[in-house]
């Protein structure tokens, strides 16, 4: 069977069928005998000091078998780098919506009663809820312990709210604004927005008598959360087992420790196995975001577009805790100066504790902010230069074999190649009515690394499986991962079954994220079919009496000979008297090397009467590795550019004093059908990744310019420049207005 019928052949999902039919299991599902219902006393206040809490009307209550507060885990720390969030508070509370206490009951609506009876005396403090304010040295210090937290990144040297300050530089920044002819200096600001995930958190814990627990969970990082917990309350890692459930969305919100801790407390108090989902205005309110951010750009240009110098500073508004961030910063900005040669470049990443809700990881964390600012900031140097911008970016383009913004090798990235793609299948250069504009913005994406197990087996009725502890998150990563052992195996696709493992028969796995699933798992899936194979064709050559050159896979599940003969699979594995079964592992913490490009073209038509944008077309281009599944590559695609639409014109966390008040979907409005134009998608393969076959990421790549395109497309339709996101019709028309005053003023002067 040919290479190109399993791999690069669109495939199903292999959980498809369970998923439509309702019989997967997600941790919402999980239903264990003498199970109670969790719910929590969130804080009411955005910053105080707990004076008193009464909890003994809740434990009064018929039917509640348990409540826990702070003072039952007094000083006790969780993170998923930075253990700097209490597991409950115990003194002081530093956002509204943070939990205060947990009760667990008979059922969900007696858990919902219990905690209003909880009477809970602050003492409130002055918020700080500006980052720019936050970072004063005279601000208050939102977490005077902070030198003391495991986890950090970097010394910090005199008690500050900014916990994270990393800067990457290359050449000499002040030399190179010396050296230019023109600088442009801007500010950019992105808002708060969450993931949007169907299913909302979920957990259900079952404590042991010895202090262990079963937990089943939405995280997709099973083993990174056993480590969370374990820690936490100082508990060795085997004393956690992980128990595998479906994910219902993720998009980068599902890979922290979230209700897990008072779970597990609550458990252990009652004896019994307890359950927490959250509703979603607590997702809204004390889910784990997007970071809003503000971004400066400074670059120098020579006269004839030449890009000199270009110094990105961020400040990352992280609210009350750093503890959903599983490196502790955010790996993005510092790849967002994007895929140009720039001598002289200076980035500074500065991550500022808040009283508002802490904030995690999305699709692409960090970078959708800095490529924002970043392309945005390359249309406004080409204005100001009279240059078209697509001659400005092609001038300075990276190609194969430069050096980075901040100084790595980049072997592959096929710039030129798929910006003239984008350009032609766009329509780029057309011509176009009144008010219609067209906006380009480029990105490039290296892949992070990281390490994945899998085992391949043979069973005794020839049946191949392959099983990992991984979670997929919806990109569909059990299928490639099916595909990839079908392939090597010569078998259909739908012939190899998955099994997904707990983490007490798996080794320790970085897990999904970073758009690197089908890297990391794929190429242990690669790895123990290989050695599958290799038992195989060594058995057959025994059994049938040849030499191993003279057998080869039939394609059908068994090994033929030279001379005709031939044994199946099931033949192979009774005579060895036992099922075949290897484990491959794969592990590089390298970043890329080759990048993944993306250009994106918008097309928008703006109202000026009311402001209203409407994108009338966007195409998206990709130069990548080898496809191994063109079905689930498009879902990945077609997903990234919605989610990376909503970001750009209408999703936004509104806060009001510290207090989120878009805390259901009616207020906080993602894309509907009636949102989005038609899309064209333009892939160039490369078999040159270190993927599978050569593959390379498609997860974010999608999502990383979308916004500043449909901004640059704005300013071409009606020559206003929008720097804070989302791009709303209130802005564009305020925009609009105060460019024809400025104009009116400008000719009332002259004359």
């Amino acid at each position: 069977m040919p290479l190109k019928k399993i791999i690069g052949v669109p495939t199903p999902r292999s959980e498809g069928r369970e998923k439509v039919s309702g019989t997967a299991i997600y941790a919402t599902d999980v239903v264990l005998p003498n199970m109670l219902w969790a719910k929590a006393l969130r804080s009411s206040i955005p910053y105080g000091r707990i004076k008193k809490i009464d909890t003994g009307k809740a434990e009064a209550l018929p039917g509640v078998r348990a409540v826990v507060t702070g003072a039952d885990v007094k000083g006790l720390l969780i993170g998923r780098k930075i253990y700097d969030m209490p597991v409950l508070p115990d003194d002081v509370v530093r956002f509204i919506g943070e939990k205060v206490a947990v009760v667990a009951a008979e059922s969900e609506e007696i858990a919902e009663a219990a905690v209003e009876l909880i009477d809970v005396e602050y003492e409130q403090l002055a918020a700080l809820l500006d980052p720019l304010e936050a970072v004063k040295p005279g601000a208050t210090l939102l977490h005077p312990d902070v030198q003391g937290y495991r986890g950090l990144l970097h010394e910090i040297k005199t008690p500050s709210n900014v916990f994270v300050d990393m800067t990457w530089t290359k050449g000499d920044i002040e030399a190179g604004f010396r050296d230019a002819d023109i600088l442009v200096e801007n500010t950019f600001t992105t808002q708060l927005v969450h993931q949007a995930y169907i299913e909302p958190h979920a957990c259900v814990v079952r404590a042991n008598a010895d202090g262990g627990a079963d937990v089943w969970h939405c995280s997709k990082v099973p083993f990174a959360l056993r480590e969370q917990a374990a820690t936490a309350f100082h508990k060795s890692l085997d004393d956690f087992t992980m128990q595998p459930s479906y994910i219902g969305g993720c998009f980068g919100g599902k890979g922290d420790f979230m209700d897990v801790p008072v779970c597990y407390l609550l458990s252990l108090k009652s004896g019994r196995p307890v359950k927490m989902v959250m509703d979603y205005s607590e997702e809204f309110s004390a889910g784990n975001p997007r970071h809003a951010a503000l971004i400066k750009v400074k670059t120098g240009v020579t006269k004839d577009g030449t890009l000199v110098a270009h110094q990105m500073n961020y400040i990352y508004d992280s609210g009350a805790y750093g503890a959903f961030k599983p490196q502790g910063y955010l790996v993005g900005p510092k790849e967002a100066a994007g895929p140009y040669k720039i001598p002289h470049v200076f980035i500074n990443e500065k991550i500022v504790y808040t009283n508002k809700i802490p904030c995690g990881h999305m699709r692409a964390p960090g970078e959708p902010q800095g490529f924002f600012a970043n392309e945005s900031q390359m249309d406004l140097l080409a204005r100001r230069l009279s240059m078209d911008p697509v001659a400005l970016r092609r001038k300075n383009l990276m190609h194969d074999g430069d050096i980075s913004p901040i100084g790595h090798l980049i072997p592959h990235i096929k710039s030129d190649e798929i910006l003239a793609q984008a350009m032609q299948s766009s329509g780029y250069q057309k011509t176009k009515r009144k008010h219609v504009g067209r906006g380009l913005a480029l990105a490039q994406w290296l892949p992070l690394g990281g390490e994945g197990h899998a085992f391949v087996s043979i069973g005794e009725g020839g049946e191949i499986t392959v099983a990992t502890a991984m979670v997929d998150q919806g990109a569909g990563t059990y299928t490639a991962m099916r595909q990839i052992a079908a392939h090597e195996l010569q078998v259909a696709v739908d012939e190899v079954g998955f099994e997904i493992l707990d983490t007490s028969r798996a080794t320790a796995d970085t897990g999904v994220g970073a758009s690197r699933a089908t890297r990391i798992f794929g190429n242990s899936v690669h790895a123990a079919a290989l050695r599958v194979k290799d038992k195989l064709l060594g058995s057959a050559s025994e059994m049938l009496g040849v030499g191993l050159e003279q057998v080869a896979l039939t394609g059908a599940g068994a090994i033929r000979a030279t001379n005709g003969k031939q044994v199946s699979y099931r033949q192979i594995v009774e005579r060895l008297g036992a099922p075949i079964r290897f484990e491959g592992s794969y592990k590089n913490f390298d970043n890329g090397p080759q990048a993944a490009m993306c250009v994106q073209v918008a097309e928008v038509e703006v109202d000026v009467e009311t402001g209203a944008v409407k994108l009338q077309q966007f195409t998206t281009a990709h130069s990548t590795g080898t496809v191994i599944n063109p079905l689930m590559h498009q879902g990945q695609i077609d997903g990234g550019v919605v989610t990376a639409i909503g970001y750009a014109l209408m999703e936004q966390l509104l806060i009001d004093q510290g207090r989120v008040t878009t805390t259901n979907f009616g207020e906080s409005k993602i894309p509907s059908i009636r949102d989005i134009p038609p899309l064209k998608t333009v892939i160039q393969e490369f078999p040159v990744g270190n993927g599978p076959y050569g593959g390379m990421s498609i997860g974010e790549p999608p999502v990383l310019v979308a916004a500043a395109a449909i901004a640059n497309a704005v300013q071409d339709a009606v020559g206003v420049r929008i720097y804070d996101l989302p791009i709303t019709a209130e802005k564009v028309l305020r925009a609009i207005k105060e460019s024809s005053d400025d104009l009116t003023a400008k000719s009332a002067k002259v004359t």
